[in-house]
């Protein structure tokens, strides 16, 4: 959503770069370049204003003349208005001291409330709660069906008693759904309201009533993030008739400008909460302000990656992995498979390497992302027997042959696929031993690295002969000892980058990662060079 955006600002400071005095003339310039972005993203004109002000207050109190790199101190303090102008600091749930605590959701038809319902059912399960979905938007057609379709994707309960299509009362399922709640020991309960195609007396009326009946604890309101300045208005109307103590963005994954994203919290001076990233009821994340800046300002989005990456991937299989292939063992294709099934989990591959700082530079590449290729790798190595994952040194014509007719793939997929991997495997073997000379990766705290990793070329020539075989006949390969599994010590990912600390700043990160850029190699391996 934020790629035209992210694109425009990129070229503000790209300007910037190199020069070691800045003057009045060159902080106009960007200044002037940051509003005309900012504007055709479709911010509110009285946010932008405001904000080109404090920028250009706090460039005039950081006295750029005399910082060390100027450039750089413009783009922290835009980060840091970006960041306030989002809401600040991340806002948590407010929960009822006495259960349930209930939630309401109002905003506009079209919104996606109903399915916003079943994503946050969805994730406060996951927290360990049992939410209570509850039916009262009894006006839109086919909407309590809906619902129950969502809780039951969702695997969270549904309190619908009434058919909806124009009957019955909203505002008394509302007040009946609390008491249910409380009977079938439901801590949270999650209130579908009713919406219009625009804001009129009566929705806001029912909203009220409702909002009367119930007493939430939180009050969200639900905006498409690609209707721009129209979110402004509705959301200022819903503020004064209703009241509201949080915003959820929906839609994120859309082309649209984004504006409202930077605009709805300034205007309201309520935090944004929540954001819908996509269809599916797992695209739901907790809205942080500072990584949303991040990733407007192409600074990726490190700690939202090590979260998913913690959520699917398996730490000790992780660990195993690593060992073998910064040189402690023998990294297999089958190794391979398992890492790439599971960060296939955490979301489209585009998505998880947008993540990345500097890859809003490489957005054409990652737009030409097919999954579908990834699905013809899974095919080829399944078509593998376990000694053929293990050693690709021991697949000969025959075996490819063999290999890319149990695919349905062409031979030379196959030979690429081998070639690929062989190289990437000795490229990344290579950088274990540049580690191990330098007594570490630099950044990485002492012990954080698997042991016995200085020497990987003399550990591997005493684990394997030169020219020893791995058999293909299990029942020979059977009686081959495998050598223990070196030592390994768990990695913190957050420390692997040297922050230390459980809210590491973009500053943090920005110092410890540098100006990150894929290897040549890595490039090649990716089709990307």
């Amino acid at each position: 959503m934020f790629d035209s955006l992210q694109d425009r600002l990129s070229q503000a400071f790209r300007s910037l770069r190199g020069k070691t005095r800045l003057s009045e003339q060159d902080i106009d310039k960007t200044l002037r370049e940051i509003r005309i972005a900012l504007l055709e993203a479709d911010v509110n004109v009285e946010v932008v204003k405001g904000f080109i002000a404090d920028v250009r207050e706090q460039c005039r109190a950081a006295d750029l003349s005399q910082a060390l790199n100027p450039g750089q101190q413009i783009v922290k303090i835009v980060h840091e208005e970006l960041i306030a102008i989002l809401g600040g600091e991340t806002r948590q749930l407010r929960f009822a001291k006495k259960p349930p605590t209930v939630i309401m959701l109002a905003g506009l038809q079209g919104s996606g409330k109903t399915t916003l319902a079943g994503k946050l059912g969805l994730w406060l399960r996951g927290q360990g709660h049992t939410p209570l979905l509850v039916a009262a938007d009894l006006q839109r057609p086919n909407a309590v069906t809906q619902l129950r379709v969502v809780g039951q994707q969702a695997g969270v309960a549904v309190y619908a008693p009434q058919p909806g299509n124009g009957v019955g009362d909203p505002v008394q399922v509302a007040r009946d759904s609390v008491r249910v709640a409380e009977h079938h020991l439901h801590d949270i309960v999650i209130v579908d309201t009713a919406g219009r195609l625009g804001v009129d007396e009566e929705m806001l009326r029912q909203a009220a009533d409702i909002k009367a009946a119930v007493e939430p604890d939180e009050t969200l309101f639900v905006v498409d993030a690609m209707i721009g300045q129209d979110a402004v208005t509705t959301a200022n109307s819903f503020q004064e008739k209703v009241g509201f103590t949080g915003v959820v963005l929906t839609k994120l994954d859309g082309d649209a400008r984004g504006g409202a994203a930077l605009s709805v919290a300034r205007v309201t001076g309520e935090p944004i909460m929540f954001a819908s990233t996509g269809e599916k009821l797992a695209d739901f994340e907790q809205f942080h302000p500072d990584r949303m800046a991040g990733r407007i300002l192409d600074m990726g989005d490190i700690l939202t990656l090590i979260e998913q990456a913690q959520q699917h991937f398996d730490a000790e299989q992780a660990a195993k992995a690593a060992t073998s292939l910064l040189g402690g063992g023998e990294f297999g294709l089958q190794d391979f498979l398992n890492q790439m099934q599971a960060m296939r989990k955490m979301g489209p591959l585009a998505k998880i390497m947008g993540m990345l700082p500097g890859m809003g530079q490489m957005r054409e590449q990652l737009e030409n992302i097919d999954e579908r290729d990834i699905d013809r790798v899974e095919a080829i190595i399944y078509s593998m027997t376990p000694a053929e994952r293990a050693d690709v040194s021991i697949l000969n014509g025959s075996r490819r042959a063999r290999i890319a007719k149990g695919a349905g793939v062409e031979v030379s997929e196959v030979n690429g696929l081998v070639n690929r991997f062989t190289e990437a495997r000795k490229m990344m073997k290579q950088m274990g031993g540049m580690m191990g000379g330098l007594g570490g990766m630099p950044g990485l705290p002492a012990g954080a690295m698997p042991r016995g990793l200085g020497k990987p070329k003399q550990q591997a020539q005493a684990r394997k002969k030169k020219g020893q075989k791995v058999s293909g006949n299990p029942a020979k390969r059977a009686g081959v000892v495998a050598e223990s599994p070196a030592e390994t010590v768990t990695v913190d990912p957050a420390a692997a980058f040297g922050v230390t600390g459980p809210s590491p700043s973009v500053e943090d990160l920005q110092k410890a990662m540098g100006d990150f850029q894929l290897p040549p190699d890595l490039q090649k391996l990716l089709g990307q060079g």
